[in-house]
């Protein structure tokens, strides 16, 4: 997750939302690829830290299909970003913080461990789910804007 924070941290710089993500490789030991918030950048509302992490973890292992790996990131994945991390598959998603207002694994949507699907990932979330809250709360003060799941 301090991969994550870090990746989220550019996020900020690139005047985005703060959100990083990491895809680990199946040992969980590998970083296989990383990405933040590129959306104000590219002028591209896919470009959410999981979506950028899992083009690049894909692109690096020449598949689509992610079995085995994990993806880390600092906030809940909303509902594109749980279907792609579902029709990745991979094997689990770990997040920081959830958020209220668009979260797609656990709080507002299930997404993830849906039982209709074909592949559930594991979920484990709130892993150091406060360093993740006060980078977002953080950003938004200073914007003078409520942050997600406010």
């Amino acid at each position: 997750m301090r991969l994550a924070l870090d990746e989220a941290e550019r996020a900020v710089r690139g005047g985005d939302v703060p959100v990083g993500a990491v895809v680990l490789s199946a040992d969980g030991e590998t970083v296989l690829a990383t990405g933040h918030n590129e959306r104000e950048a590219h002028d591209d509302p896919t470009a959410h830290a999981e979506i950028v992490a899992l083009r690049r973890a894909a692109e690096r292992l020449g598949s689509w299909r992610l079995p085995g790996c994990t993806l880390v990131v600092t906030l809940e994945p909303c509902v594109m970003c749980a279907g792609a991390l579902q029709q990745s598959r991979v094997d689990r998603v770990v997040y920081g913080a959830r958020d209220a207002k668009a979260g797609a694994a656990g709080s507002l949507w299930d997404l993830l461990r849906d039982r209709r699907l074909n592949h559930r990932p594991e979920v484990i979330e709130g892993v150091l789910a406060e360093d993740c809250a006060r980078l977002l709360t953080d950003f938004f003060r200073d914007r003078g804007t409520p942050p997600p799941g406010a």
